[in-house]
């Protein structure tokens, strides 16, 4: 009697790496696809854009999610490949500004049928290359690739409180981070661009790394904040796409720069409330 093969789990990732140019797949008789897998043989490319059913790996809170808005189009209008492209893009332009030295920091983006692209554990942001970067489901279940970053209940917890997000980035950028070792939060309105850009910035307690200490400790302060500090530790920001949230990482260090300034200076001398509020509206107009 023939010996049974031992059945083979492919993702929609793998599957696309075994198409000819311009062809479909031979799927090995052993083989077992995933549901994204199986709408990208349906609807080539475009399966990114295509609303997959819930499947048994999302988590309760992502069943009850808010349906698709148009700013989810990070996740939604690109294909998985440029997903994978622009993660590895992004890392290497946090190396370079020194917000994730060796293999610090970790990026992440959501994808259409309760899946999550994120940076594999210990690699090095500024060496990713697209292939590196895992997959996992909105449970934490590895479905392909290395082992996804330890935080990556981080990113899950943002994603589950925010229907409008679709990007996350954690990277220590050094003056930001030692504000926040120092116990002190970007709640000070010292310039425009920081209120409207960022509005206040809060500092969530400190968190032991890779627990889910962490996404506890960011949980109260998610739905109404786009980037949070973390004491002793770095910075969280989040986006409707991946540059939004990188941008955001940006303008939390130069926040930040300012702050330390402003406190060697005496302290700085915030917008008089009445001002603030005007910017508070510039913001509300912008969407931000």
């Amino acid at each position: 009697m023939p010996e049974k093969k031992k059945k083979v789990f492919i993702s929609d990732w793998e599957l696309k790496r075994m198409a000819p140019p311009g062809q479909k797949p031979v799927i090995p008789e052993n083989a077992i696809i995933s549901p994204l897998s199986r709408d990208w043989l349906e609807y080539g490319d475009q399966g990114t854009g295509h609303q997959s059913p819930v499947t048994s790996h999302q988590s309760p809170v992502a069943r009850h999610q808010s349906p698709v808005t148009s700013h989810q189009s990070e996740g939604r209008g690109h294909a998985e490949a440029e997903l994978r492209r622009r993660i590895a893009e992004t890392g290497r332009k946090l190396y370079a500004l020194g917000f994730v030295p060796a293999a610090d920091g970790n990026i992440s983006v959501r994808l259409c049928g309760g899946t999550v692209l994120i940076t594999p554990s210990g690699a090095s942001k500024g060496a990713l290359a697209p292939a590196d970067v895992s997959k996992i489901s909105m449970s934490g279940e590895l479905i392909s690739g290395r082992k996804p970053s330890s935080e990556y209940l981080l990113h899950l917890c943002v994603y589950e409180q925010r229907p409008d997000v679709t990007a996350v980035i954690h990277a220590h950028p050094p003056v930001a981070t030692g504000l926040a070792s120092a116990g002190i939060a970007l709640d000070k309105p010292l310039t425009s661009e920081m209120v409207i850009g960022l509005g206040i910035v809060p500092l969530a307690d400190y968190a032991t790394p890779g627990t889910e200490e962490v996404a506890d400790s960011i949980a109260g302060f998610v739905k109404n904040h786009n980037a949070i500090m973390l004491a002793n530790h770095g910075v969280v920001t989040c986006g409707a796409d991946l540059e939004t949230a990188f941008q955001r990482m940006e303008t939390v260090e130069q926040a930040a720069k300012i702050t330390l300034v402003a406190e060697h200076l005496g302290g700085g001398r915030p917008i008089p409330p009445e001002k603030v509020k005007k910017l508070e509206e510039i913001r509300r107009r912008l969407g931000l």
